[in-house]
């Protein structure tokens, strides 16, 4: 693959089309659901700011896509390349996944703080998902730690890592299937309530887990380690917010799968879609091990790439009628809120998966930890994320409520199947 440093700021505007599902997200962002996830990396020393400042400019430089803002259309909202300079990298002095303010960071639709030595990358997710946003921070690293290490500045090349991608195109519609059915339905799921933490406080909880531990326990139960994790989570919610009582709603966990693998894709942008791991109460006291059934089978029957490009390809072919396409953006506006709010109670929470994180070998030894927090969403007050680096995965919980008994259950079941768990908080449970 070819890599080339091109300045654009210097050069003509880019036009670029937002992906199928990054048109949703600057339609619903608000200051209280921001769309903005954050990526963090720890290292082994406490981070140089302007060293970290040059790292990102020279690495924002091969980057299109982070080098997007967003413009309004008369029919869409629109990419367009952004000439003003990058902001200057501060403190974090915020809580994670604020809202962007575009024209205080310069119409960036990405920032970066750092804190002792962890390096902080939070994106809306109009620009790219996870992993594409995981490629750019870990370019970032690569180039910081050339700068603060003489051995490595020495050993390793000054160039993006040569698997590393700069492809941006719209994987959802070069693999989309014409007229495609719809193939799912949605219900209203349990919405975790309660009171909420004060101001604009936003919990965190990580949880460390020896990442054997958990392989082990979950082949005891011939599930992989995503089902276990779901089902340890819907039975949280269902010990601790249900009573372990019957109710009509489902307990509903969407879950983010990555498309790159099942398509071959590159790209930077988004690409991915929502499965769901669902669970009716249907009686009272029901064992783990009967949730865990249903989770497994809940989950198999749906992430086939099958199914997986029929959910995409009915999203793609509505965006694609003509109706919709003629129709102005600020009836598309209207129309999408009202969509998305109609369809928002159908989960009850999210937990989305990065996988098992790869660095270079020669960098290995200066990064400690991986770190994924995402935002609250309409009728989810509660999501988990999971990342696995090195030997450790960490499990996430950010939360806008007072209450963490949920957390609480879920280690709690962790320790009880044998695995150690070590616990750590950003602190707003304690003030």
């Amino acid at each position: 693959m070819q890599q080339k440093r091109v300045n654009h700021k210097n050069g003509r505007l880019i036009w670029n089309r937002l992906d199928n599902t990054a048109n949703l997200f600057p339609v619903i962002a608000t200051k209280n659901m921001t769309n903005v996830y954050r990526i963090s990396v720890t290292l082994t020393d406490d981070i140089e700011p302007e060293k970290l400042q040059t790292a990102v400019e020279q690495v924002l430089e091969y980057f299109d896509v982070f080098q997007f803002c967003l413009k309004k259309g008369i029919f869409w909202y629109y990419f367009e390349t952004n000439k003003r300079p990058l902001p200057h990298i501060e403190e974090e002095n915020l809580y994670p996944c604020t809202y962007i303010e575009r024209y205080e960071n310069n119409e960036y639709l990405f920032r970066v703080s750092y804190y002792g030595k962890r390096i902080n990358l939070e994106v809306f997710h109009a620009l790219t998902d996870g992993n594409g946003a995981l490629a750019f921070l870990k370019e970032i690293t690569y180039m910081y730690l050339r700068m603060t290490h003489e051995e490595l500045a020495d050993n390793v090349q000054d160039t993006l890592n040569k698997e590393t991608s700069l492809d941006y195109e719209d994987s959802y519609l070069n693999n989309y299937k014409r007229k495609a059915a719809r193939t799912y339905k949605t219900e209203k799921a349990v919405v975790i309530k309660g009171t909420k933490l004060s101001g604009d406080q936003f919990g965190v909880m990580h949880g460390y887990i020896p990442v054997a531990e958990i392989k082990k326990v979950a082949k005891s139960y011939d599930v992989t380690i995503n089902q276990y994790l779901l089902a340890v989570y819907t039975w949280a919610i269902y010990v601790q917010y249900l009573k372990k009582m019957a109710g009509k709603k489902p307990i509903t966990i969407s879950v983010p799968v990555n498309l790159r693998p099942y398509f071959d894709s590159t790209t930077l942008k988004n690409f991915f879609v929502i499965v769901s791991s669902v669970f009716h109460p249907y009686k009272d006291d029901c064992t783990f091990e009967e949730i865990l059934a249903v989770v497994k089978e809940s989950l198999e029957k749906q992430t086939t790439k099958e199914n997986l490009e029929k959910l995409f390809s009915y999203n793609v072919s509505n965006e694609k009628t003509f109706m919709l396409r003629v129709v102005p953006l600020a009836i598309k506006k209207l129309a999408i809120k009202f969509v998305y709010l109609q369809s928002a109670h159908a989960n009850t929470s999210t937990v989305t998966n990065l996988g098992l994180i790869k660095v270079e070998e020669a960098y290995k030894k200066y990064i400690k930890q991986f770190h994924v927090v995402i935002s609250m969403s309409e009728g989810q007050n509660i999501k988990g994320t999971v990342i696995s680096y090195d030997e450790t995965m960490v499990f996430t919980f950010s939360s806008y409520l007072e209450n963490t008994s949920i957390q609480r259950e879920f280690f709690r079941k962790l320790s009880e199947d044998g695995i150690n768990v070590s616990i750590e908080t950003n602190g707003v449970y304690y003030e």
